[in-house]
């Protein structure tokens, strides 16, 4: 079972980006961006950790969820732009965050954003090096068989190990992960000094492997700005292992981006 080839399958607006709001009115929203392989039920929980007025928005790439009909992501604009065409008219204020690969799909986002003058309040770039640097660490799942993936991405960790176990389940998701990684692997932003116009926050874990923390400052050459990142103990699934920690580092960052010395956006 695999995603179709030649889809012409044109996905919901809301199976493209998530929308789970708080309570009552938001005063900003946080656009999520899932790692290589993940999906938007994976950040779901960050609900419950989030101010009632941050509304939350997840985005779904194509090959899994309510997407799984459509073809499989060839490049980084097949996860980002669809995105920026989902977003919800009324979001308001908006900061984008990514995880990993999806650090790069949340600049991209932000790029197109900014291109159609709704730059948002920020962007957190959470365990990635910066979209101008080559990968420092690539996968190269086409030189992978299935056992070869699934023991890489194990060792990455961010997937549950039921489901790289499960052989009717594998056989769903890793068209997906393969997709994905070959996209971070080749992925670099070649636009000559790209800058983003909004601040740059960067998160990332002491003891991870794929990005050590000596690699997260290199966002300074996106931000426009020196970067100070934030670090956090563990590995590359860093916030995985201590929720409550993570939120304690970032919602203080979303506050920030969101002082009222800030103009509204559009």
């Amino acid at each position: 079972m695999s995603a179709t080839s030649g889809s012409s399958f044109t996905p919901a607006p809301e199976d493209v980006v998530w929308d789970l709001p708080g309570d009552g009115p938001h005063r900003l929203s946080l656009l999520v961006l899932p790692h290589a392989g993940g999906n938007a039920h994976a950040y779901s929980a960050w609900r419950e950790h989030l101010p009632a007025d941050v509304r939350l928005l997840i985005g779904q790439y194509p090959g899994r969820g309510a997407r799984f009909s459509e073809d499989l992501p060839g490049s980084v604009d097949d996860l980002a732009l669809p995105v920026v065409d989902a977003l919800p008219a009324d979001a308001g204020p908006l900061v984008v965050l990514g995880h990993s690969m999806g650090s790069l799909v949340a600049f991209e986002v932000t790029r197109a954003l900014q291109a159609a003058g709704r730059t948002p309040y920020g962007l957190v770039a959470s365990a990635c090096r910066a979209p101008v640097l080559p990968n420092q660490a690539p996968v190269h799942p086409e030189r992978l068989d299935d056992d070869e993936l699934v023991a890489a991405i194990k060792e990455r960790g961010g997937t549950d190990d039921g489901i790289l176990d499960d052989p009717e389940l594998r056989e769903i998701v890793l068209p997906s992960i393969r997709a994905d990684f070959a996209i971070d692997d080749a992925y670099r932003c070649t636009a000559p000094d790209v800058r983003l116009d909004c601040p740059v926050a960067v998160l990332g874990g002491d003891a991870d492997p794929i990005v050590p923390v000596g690699m997260l400052g290199g966002w300074a050459l996106v931000a426009g700005h020196e970067v100070t990142p934030e670090v956090l103990p563990g590995d590359h699934f860093y916030f995985q292992q201590d929720l409550p920690g993570f939120f304690a580092r970032l919602n203080p960052v979303l506050e920030a981006f969101r002082a009222p010395t800030r103009a509204a956006t559009a």
